[in-house]
């Protein structure tokens, strides 16, 4: 394709994005929910672009994901997360542990005559869906301006932020164990886990403290390069600790609360930039993952979708939230049901599906639209929602 196609494509498709998000607003509906149906539109069963390389949209959803985090933690006050940071690493842990295993039992005995998947493929398929978005739960929460008591804000921030590395290694324990066919090695899973979120605590914490240290040294004459230095740390600290086998989606909102909590130069500029940033990583990702989905495979793997999005909104999340929320009284009976339907699906689990396409796995494809559908019923029925929750809560 000529430069100037590619161009001509990619503008219309952002300005068609933004014009959808603007009228979208009115109605409540999610601007990432639109997104993604922009790319749908535009898709091969659309106006009829035509794309299906996995690779390019995995590396999209990576760097996208990894600015997104970021630019959270950025925005998040520790002593804000303090008061919640129990709750919110059990919600991280043992909430995304119990709703993949819930999950994943339930359907393979729901829908497994109709997927023919194994019973650690059902577990891969929820894994890949047992954590919540932080993109759209960043994106509701403050976009609306959802003004939430009993510090329920900070704990579903939290969450949201955090729990991508549980859900991460699941999939990859899972993947493992479909490929090989054997019995779990749940030693070795477990840990895998350990290692990986200890190493990418460190790394976090370790890069956060550089960046801030090198932005504070340094002396560049274009204040306007600040924000592009910090950046340009954001996907340093998500690299490195790839290749020093630690949890990269952990690192880099941990290294994002480090640096945004911390005193540097040009802050309100670098804050103002990372806002912009954040959109157009928003906009990029769900407009490509629109792209790549063909809607007439959807009817394919309509009702296992609606069947698997039913359990988990109303069975499989409720009860990792209510379980995990167990020690800590201060959270009333309508706090825990606010966070259980706040349990937002987004892009995360579509890139993890991508992940599981990529490795050549069987019902890769059926395992993709699945995930893709059960987003799209999530952003629509829980997204849609929040606004109209009793003013109790808010």
């Amino acid at each position: 394709m000529q430069i100037e196609l590619i161009l001509l494509v990619l503008s219309t498709l952002f300005f068609a994005s933004i014009l959808a998000g603007k009228a979208g607003s009115r109605f409540g509906v999610p601007a990432l929910l639109l997104f993604l149906g922009v790319g749908m539109l535009f898709g091969s069963d659309g106006l009829g672009i035509h794309f299906d390389n996995i690779k390019v949209a995995q590396m999209v959803g990576t760097v996208a994901l990894s600015a997104i985090l970021f630019s959270g933690g950025l925005d998040t006050k520790v002593s804000d997360i303090k008061p919640v940071l129990g709750p919110g690493v059990m919600l991280a842990t043992v909430g995304v542990l119990l709703t993949a295993v819930v999950t994943g039992v339930i359907l393979y005995f729901l829908v497994d005559h109709r997927l023919g998947m194994s019973l650690m493929g059902c577990l891969l398929l929820a894994a890949t869906m047992s954590s919540t978005d932080s993109a759209s739960v960043f994106s509701i929460l403050r976009g609306r301006g959802l003004n939430l008591k009993h510090k329920l804000r900070p704990t579903l921030e939290l969450e949201s932020g955090a729990n991508d590395p549980m859900a991460y290694v699941l999939v990859l324990t899972f993947i493992s164990l479909v490929q090989q066919g054997g019995s779990p090695q749940w030693g070795s899973a477990i840990a895998m886990l350990v290692v990986q979120l200890a190493v990418g605590a460190v790394a976090g914490w370790a890069f956060g403290r550089a960046i801030v240290w090198i932005v504070n040294k340094i002396n560049i004459d274009n204040v306007a390069l600040y924000p592009i230095l910090i950046l340009a740390g954001s996907f340093f600290v998500f690299a490195a600790t790839f290749y020093i086998k630690g949890n990269s989606y952990l690192a880099v909102y941990i290294a994002g609360l480090v640096v945004g909590n911390s005193k540097f130069v040009h802050r309100r500029s670098t804050r103002n930039f990372f806002d912009g940033i954040t959109w157009l990583a928003q906009l990029s990702m769900f407009l490509t993952l629109g792209l790549l989905v063909n809607p007439s495979e959807l009817k394919e793997v309509l009702v296992p979708g609606l069947v698997i999005s039913f359990v988990m909104i109303f069975v499989s999340r409720p009860l990792s939230v209510f379980a995990s929320l167990a020690p800590f009284r201060r959270y009333t009976f309508k706090d825990r049901l606010f966070v259980s339907w706040v349990g937002l699906r987004g892009a995360v689990p579509i890139i993890f599906a991508i992940t599981c396409r990529a490795a050549g796995l069987p019902h890769g494809d059926a395992m993709f639209n699945i995930v893709f559908l059960c987003t799209l019923v999530s952003l629509v029925v829980q997204g849609t929602s929040l606004p109209l929750m009793p003013a109790g809560w808010a």
